[in-house]
């Protein structure tokens, strides 16, 4: 997902007043390596496909696999990382909270739908199949993807029927239990920091500057930063960087020294160290499978147009 701006908050439109919903086939490390910490003013469905992923959401961390779903409401932050070399492939439903009626002044979006963009209470965001009701959750995820695929106005009805469908079955079920965040005080105040680390990737960055940005300890700042985003700022930085040159690799005919300059390297040597150990290959290599990669797609469309 292409981050910006403020600069965690995505720059990509995921929802208009037409369409006001987007959905996306997510396979990790196949696609991008990681989905690093972001948010968005949307809710975010997560239905997991295949294999096994690490997701972090609000300050909580699980290991999801296959057959489980995730519900994150708007505006909090989330993440999700591979889980060794094991494939994740989920489907990510992003969709704006009008679908659930919630610019409605009835009782129903003033005491179930509102509550959980105001921050009174929290989605238990994932759904086990070992649930009671997860039978019928499942049924009605796939639904919801079904009228996705659909794509009409005509569908679009049914998918807010299902949606709202959804999230009664969870009401029913006390899975949404109204809530303080949990440590959310010192997750929140990392945002800051992730803008920063977004803005100035290709520049010096250092611990003491994103720690005073967020107005912490410089020690603090590096124990809650771990606890949250599971690697060390340092670390996340250099994902940032590895994420922004495979993204110019697969794009661009920029030159490989060029591309490690613009990302923040000034040493080509450990460029290309860094990119190894974090994508599992060189920057040539990366090169090569990108183009490769993109050659088999566009072969496969022109079969399915022939």
């Amino acid at each position: 997902m292409i981050l910006c701006g403020k600069e965690t908050e995505e720059r990509r439109q995921h929802s208009t007043a037409l369409i006001p919903y987007s959905v996306y086939r997510c396979r990790i490390p196949i696609d991008f390596m990681n989905v690093p910490l972001h948010w968005h003013s949307e809710f975010e469905l997560n239905r997991i496909i295949k294999g096994e992923g690490e997701f972090l959401c609000g300050g909580e961390r699980w290991k999801a696999g296959a057959g489980e779903m995730l519900i994150l409401p708007p505006n909090i932050l989330h993440a999700a990382y591979p889980v060794s070399d094991v494939e994740l492939i989920y489907d990510a439903l992003v969709f704006s909270p009008v679908m659930l009626g919630a610019n409605s002044g009835d009782r129903c979006a003033m005491e179930c739908i509102r509550p959980l963009l105001n921050g009174s209470a929290v989605p238990a965001a994932r759904i086990l199949p070992s649930m009671p009701d997860y039978s019928s959750l499942w049924s009605c995820a796939e639904r919801i993807f079904f009228c996705v695929e659909e794509n009409s106005a005509r569908y679009d009805l049914m998918l807010k029927s299902e949606l709202l469908r959804l999230f009664w079955i969870l009401e029913s079920s006390q899975v949404l239990p109204c809530q303080e965040k949990p440590e959310m005080e010192n997750w929140e105040a990392l945002r800051p920091a992730l803008e920063f680390m977004m803005e100035h990737f290709s520049e010096g960055v250092r611990v003491e500057d994103l720690a005073r940005i967020s107005h912490l300890s410089q020690s603090h700042f590096m124990s809650c930063f771990k606890k949250a985003a599971g690697v060390s700022a340092m670390e996340y930085l250099a994902q940032l960087r590895v994420k922004a040159a495979c993204e110019a690799l697969a794009s661009s005919e920029k030159r490989i020294s060029e591309i490690a300059l613009s990302c923040g390297y000034g040493n080509l040597s450990n460029f290309n160290r860094q990119f190894k150990r974090i994508a599992g290959c060189t920057p040539r290599e990366y090169r090569s499978q990108s183009s490769n990669a993109m050659e088999a797609r566009s072969r496969k469309v022109s079969m399915e147009f022939s």
